[in-house]
């Protein structure tokens, strides 16, 4: 008998009695959507949030987790998701166009955690082009400039980005420095942005910039205006399967009808950022969900000590502390969506449940990680994808820090920042 070995591809010969099959691994099967809800807090989700919930879940099934691992394994961006999320109807996050079906916050929150579940590159696309940037031109933006960018954003026919981050000032971005200085006709910017994702891909980038009257103001801007110079960041180790670029603004020309003159102050740029933080709650709890679910089916799969692992008690002991974290989240991003959609949740709640759920998923994720052990790091066993992108949403919109300090606000009446 010719036996090959499923890591190697080496070719040996043995006999049917010599040959010991138990040195052969499993082709495991890890990526089954379990339906996790120990809670049971998805239970009253009605029949319009289930159907965007449903069309994420198929979308992840059969057309992400098919190609992901080899696109973040080559950091290669897979644009023709992002087309997709676009066709599906996925890409909003929430945000009313016109044309467009009614998508509810907790529409949107069910699909955030849907495609974070799948893939955390995939799921910054929607943060990216419908949280962020779709949602500073439906907030701030003109009729003339909502009905240019709205469909065409929404719908993935046109590329969008949101520079808000510079170089120097991340956590701080109140204290940006790019400006905005008045020309004829319209604004000259100048400055660097970074880690602006879609920004380096072609289309439409939201820029935010100091004006001479030293507020903080919104700019569409063609990313093939002359003086726009994207650079992709390389050599990240987290979403590597979505572009961030490392701007440079060189007397970029805006005219006056690319500016966004409902984007006076940076508590316009902050509201557009509040709605976000709840979206990046929801990813961490897809990112969980994932890694729980996978430790869950390997368990059940792999054999130790003549036995499943599911058969030992420290592991069942781990399975459900996993369990009770995933449950934590849920509860908290389901409540404080319900809060959401009553116009009721504060900057506080949202930073709340960014911190909460974030600094979870990082427990989960290497909770799994290590129940995998050796196997915990390949990416074809999906976990090591996961810890890795749930360190870059730890970071991005707000660090537990500076999330904790908002949240600290709340508590102390006293503001420890600027």
């Amino acid at each position: 008998m010719t036996t090959t070995s499923p890591v190697s591809g080496l070719t040996a010969t043995a006999t049917a009695g010599d040959f010991p099959a138990g040195t052969v691994e499993p082709d495991y099967v890890l990526t089954d959507a379990l339906g996790t809800d120990p809670a049971s807090v998805f239970a009253g989700v009605g029949p319009a949030d289930r159907a965007y919930w449903d069309r994420a879940r198929r979308f992840v099934q059969d057309e992400v987790l098919p190609v992901i691992d080899g696109f973040w394994e080559r950091g290669d961006y897979p644009l023709h998701l992002l087309k997709r999320l676009g066709e599906l109807d996925l890409l909003r996050d929430g945000v009313p166009v016109e044309g467009f079906p009614a998508m509810s916050r907790m529409a949107a929150g069910l699909v955030n955690m849907e495609i974070s579940r799948g893939d955390g590159s995939v799921a910054t696309m929607i943060a990216v082009q419908g949280g962020l940037a779709l949602r500073s031109v439906a907030e701030c933006g003109s009729a003339v400039q909502q009905q240019r960018w709205l469909p065409a954003i929404a719908a993935g026919a046109e590329y969008a980005a949101f520079a808000l981050t510079e170089p120097t000032h991340g956590s701080d971005a109140v204290a940006l420095e790019s400006t905005a200085t008045v020309t004829a006709g319209g604004f000259l910017l100048n400055g660097e942005k970074k880690w602006i994702g879609n920004g380096s891909v072609g289309g439409v980038t939201v820029v935010w910039a100091r004006g001479e009257d030293g507020q903080v103001h919104g700019f569409l801007v063609p990313q093939d205006t002359p003086g726009y110079t994207a650079t992709k960041i390389e050599g990240k180790l987290a979403l590597r399967a979505i572009w961030q670029a490392h701007i440079r603004l060189d007397n970029v020309f805006v005219p006056d009808e690319n500016v966004l003159h409902g984007a006076r102050t940076f508590k316009d740029t902050a509201r557009v950022l509040l709605a976000t933080r709840l979206g990046v709650a929801w990813s961490a709890v897809g990112h969980a969900t994932a890694c729980y679910e996978t430790a869950v089916q390997y368990a059940k799969q792999r054999r130790q000590f003549g036995r499943p692992l599911a058969a030992s008690q420290i592991v069942q002991e781990r399975l459900a502390r996993m369990l009770s974290e995933l449950a934590t989240m849920q509860l908290m991003v389901v409540q404080m969506t319900r809060l959401d959609e009553e116009g009721a949740l504060t900057p506080e709640q949202a930073s709340l449940a960014k911190f909460t759920c974030t600094r979870i998923a990082r427990t989960i994720a290497s909770n799994a990680r290590d129940l995998l052990g050796g196997n915990g790091i390949l990416l074809a066993n999906r976990v090591a994808r996961h810890l890795a992108d749930i360190e870059a949403i730890h970071t991005y919109e707000g660090t537990e820090t500076m999330q904790a300090l908002i949240i600290g606000r709340g508590i102390t009446g006293t503001s420890a920042f600027s």
